[in-house]
This record gives structure tokens, C-alpha cells and sequence, in this order.
């Protein structure tokens, strides 16, 4: 969700035309369930011109949390290019290029001449920030841009198609936030033209929404990772945040069931040397850490697209050897840390013992760096977000296999 208040209706300290700053300000900072219930109080003319005032992200998820018949009349009190770009814009998928657009207000035909269109730019700008004049055919395909600059050294009766560039960059609507970033990470244009599949001029979006929203996007990805929404915000109210929140935890009860499960399995084992019960935390934690780098890395590289398809198998086989390497090195700290207790204890099998938790934190580090990698390509290849829970699956993964690696192999090693 970007931040900003929108330049097209703002003052320089933030309030917009219709003295509503300080109210727009609170709608930042508010969930959008929360600040639909804000702005009940308020008559639909004024929250058509409050939502007006934010970037289309905002205003847009403000606008899908109130109710179907409130949704609507507020996008027919606004004015009709805004409440027809809020229409058009909700069409789209959430988190693409589609939801973040404005209306294109300067929009010229090639064989408009300078002049006139100098002129209708003097008239827009009473009203709006214009920061390109975007030329179109008859088909409103885009074919070409023009700054303001170039208008003012062209002389008065040139047509637009000889001043303009042609072929300008764009984007598409149904790019979502993440491929848009890696498109124009190296060009920094204040505002970005957006088309449809057939290149006509839709939209266009701020420099400025597209970072913010990108920044927000990478934001939630902690919260994802352990069932948090991404919608919830400090000001969330507690009931909404029970509600977001607890599904998860019930889910991560279960998995943890799961690795309980597998220690009741080897209770007897337990019960024969109670010494193992000692290092069980430490191999669940050690393996738990190696797998969480394993999985910020991969986030990292799905979110920068550094990631190119076909090296997901490069990418598995890289964690799987750094948890080899990784597990071998604390492996021999953990074994003579085990070795030292034992022996302390009085325990005969002392070496056995640091053997044992050797072999069953190398074997639990490749694990956990494997599936580091493997479940969050796992989820994005069923179409979840990468991040949803991530850290939940994780964690059960690597608690059951390093408790079960380290009990199954003193089983056989000590009895």
C-alpha cells in the first residue's frame, strides 16, 4: 500500500483542495477495514474527495473494504475521470500495475501542434500535475511521449509527432509490483505510462506509488513468513488482528504436534538415556537457523528476480552443500559439546554419543537448507505467495527431521 498523498490534490504541507490533510494522513496509517469504518461519518461527497487526495493503492483498498452499494456511490460522487479510473483499476489483480494507475490527462494526437497543446496543458494545470504530454493514435495506442521541455524549445507550429519520442517505455497492466520494479529499477522516470495487451494508453503511474509500493511489498514479507497479513497495521484493531492471526497459529499448532509425534515414537529410547533429551533442542534450533538463511536468501532472490527459471535445481543443490559444510563445522562443536556432558554425567557411551549428534547435525543442516529453498519454490509453483507461512512449514520440517535423524540413530548406535 503506497503512502503518499497525491501531489494532483495536495498543498506542499499536505492538505488537499478540500482542507482534508490531516484526516488523509490518518487513512495512511489505518488498516483499510479501519479506515472504511473511519470514514462513515462522513457524507459520500467528502470521502469521494478525501480518497481522492491518496494514490490509487490507498484509496483503492479503502474502497474495496466498505460494502458493494457504499463502494459505488462513492465512485460516483467523484469526479468522472477519478471514479472512472477507480472502476477500471479494480478490475485488476491486487498487487499489479492495473491497481496503481491514474487518469492520463495529457493525452495529444500526433498532428497536434505545439501551441494548441501548450495551451491545454496552461488549462490542466490549474488542476492537475503534468508531467508528460502522452501521444496517441486513433486506435489510442501509444506511440509516443513529450516533455515539457521539448515543447518549450519547439517552435509554435510543429506538429507533436516531430518533437515527441518516439516508442516510449511502458508498462503492462497486469504486471504485478515486483516484475514493474525490475523493469524501471535503472530509469527513475517520475511517471510511467501504462497499456493494455493491445499497447492503447490506459493509465499511468507515479515513479513515486510504484517504490513505495514495492517497499511495502518487501515489508510484509516478515509477517508472511509467520501468518501475518500483510493488510494488518500497528492501528489494526485486536479483533481484526485475532482474526488474521489465529488460523495460522492453529495451523502451526498442528505441526507441531507433528514433531511431537515423532519424539513420542522414540519415548522408550528416551527414557533409556535421558542424556539425548538435552541436545534435542539444540540440533532443532541449529537446523532451524540454517534452514530460515536458506529461506530469506530464496525470498530475496524470488523478490529481485535474480532467480532465473531453469536454476532452481542450482539453487537446491548450493543450500543443500552449505548445509553439508555448515553442519559438519557446528556438528564437530555440537559432538564435543556432547561428549564433555556425557562424560561429566558419567555416561560410558560418551563417544558414541558425540558421534551421534555429529552425523545427526550435518544430516539435519542439509535438510533444512533444502527445504529452505524447496518451500517457497514449492509455494509459488501451486501460485501461493512465496512468503505465506513459509517459516511455519519450515520449522516443522526441521524439528522432524533432526529430532528423528538424532533419535533414530541412537536407537541403532547405543541399543
Amino acid at each position: 500500500m503506497s503512502t503518499y498523498i497525491s501531489t494532483t490534490d495536495a498543498s506542499a504541507d499536505g492538505t488537499d483542495k478540500n482542507g482534508n490533510g490531516g484526516l488523509a494522513r490518518e487513512l495512511i496509517d489505518l488498516a483499510p477495514s479501519a479506515a472504511a469504518v473511519r470514514l462513515q461519518e462522513f457524507s459520500v461527497e467528502s470521502i469521494a474527495a478525501i480518497l481522492a487526495s491518496l494514490s490509487p493503492a490507498v484509496s483503492e483498498d479503502i474502497l474495496l473494504a466498505m460494502d458493494d452499494e457504499r463502494r459505488q456511490t462513492v465512485i460516483e460522487a467523484a469526479p468522472q475521470a477519478t471514479g472512472r479510473q477507480w472502476s477500471a483499476n479494480l478490475q485488476y489483480p491486487v498487487d499489479s500495475i492495473g491497481r496503481l494507475m491514474d487518469w492520463p490527462h495529457a493525452v495529444f494526437r500526433p498532428e497536434h501542434i505545439v501551441a494548441e497543446s501548450i495551451e491545454r496543458i496552461r488549462k490542466l494545470s490549474k488542476n492537475v500535475l503534468v508531467t508528460y504530454g502522452f501521444i496517441v493514435d486513433k486506435e489510442h495506442r501509444l506511440v509516443g511521449l513529450v516533455a515539457m521541455r521539448d515543447l518549450l524549445l519547439a517552435r509554435p507550429e510543429q506538429p507533436l509527432s516531430e518533437v515527441m519520442i518516439s516508442d516510449p517505455f511502458s508498462l503492462q497492466t497486469n504486471l504485478n509490483v515486483i516484475e514493474a520494479m525490475r523493469l524501471v529499477v535503472n530509469k527513475h522516470f517520475p511517471i510511467y505510462p501504462v497499456c493494455d495487451e493491445q499497447g492503447r494508453l490506459v493509465g499511468t503511474v507515479r515513479g513515486r506509488t510504484l517504490f513505495e509500493e514495492h517497499a511495502y511489498e518487501i515489508s510484509a514479507q516478515a509477517g508472511a513468513m509467520v501468518g501475518v497479513e500483510k493488510e494488518e497495521r500497528l492501528s489494526t484493531p485486536w479483533p481484526v488482528s485475532l482474526r488474521y492471526r489465529h488460523p495460522w497459529l492453529q495451523l502451526n499448532l498442528l505441526t507441531a504436534f507433528i514433531a511431537a509425534a515423532v519424539v513420542g515414537v522414540f519415548q522408550s529410547t528416551i527414557d533409556k538415556m535421558v542424556v539425548l533429551a538435552v541436545f534435542l533442542p539444540v540440533l532443532a534450533g541449529q537446523s532451524g537457523n540454517t534452514g530460515c538463511q536458506s529461506l530469506a536468501v530464496t525470498l530475496r532472490g524470488l523478490t529481485l528476480g535474480d532467480l532465473k527459471p531453469g536454476r532452481e535445481r542450482m539453487l537446491v543443490f548450493k543450500e543443500g552443500l552449505l548445509g553439508l559444510f555448515n553442519g559438519a563445522m557446528v556438528g564437530v562443536t555440537a559432538g564435543l559439546g556432547m561428549i564433555v556432558y556425557a562424560w561429566t554425567m558419567g555416561n560410558e557411551q560418551f563417544l558414541k554419543l558425540g558421534l551421534i549428534v555429529f552425523l545427526a547435525m550435518v544430516g539435519s543442516c542439509v535438510v533444512s537448507g533444502i527445504s529452505g529453498a524447496l518451500i517457497p519454490l514449492g509455494l509459488r509453483r501451486l501460485g501461493a505467495d512465496p512468503a505465506s507461512a513459509s517459516s511455519i512449514f519450515l520449522t516443522t520440517a526441521t524439528d522432524v527431521v533432526s529430532m528423528g535423524l538424532f533419535l533414530t540413530l541412537a536407537r541403532f548406535v547405543l541399543f
